[in-house]
């Protein structure tokens, strides 16, 4: 998103996967307009249900949000099998 890191309650995670999907269907089908509407519905989420924690902050990150404006061709290179938010242990 590259407007720092956001702290994201655990209940909206669900709805952060469905866009996860959304957003690697949008790339399989090469369709533009829905990756753009899946980065921006996920973008919307962070902002309406995080915190913007302080720039001080150097903890991990769950995962990364990229820009809502990346193109498909960017987008194939960041999935690798994985979504956009890999599974994590």
């Amino acid at each position: 998103m590259h407007e720092g890191q956001w702290d994201v309650d655990e209940s909206v995670r669900s709805r952060i996967d469905e866009l996860d999907a959304d957003t690697e269907q949008a790339v399989a089908a090469g369709d533009e307009q829905a990756l753009r509407t899946a980065l921006t519905a996920l973008h919307d989420l962070v902002r309406e249900s995080g915190r913007l924690l302080d720039h001080d902050y150097l903890g991990a990150s769950d995962l990364v949000v990229p820009p809502a404006d990346l193109s498909l061709d960017e987008a194939h290179a960041l999935l690798h099998g994985e979504g956009l938010i890999p599974d994590l242990p």
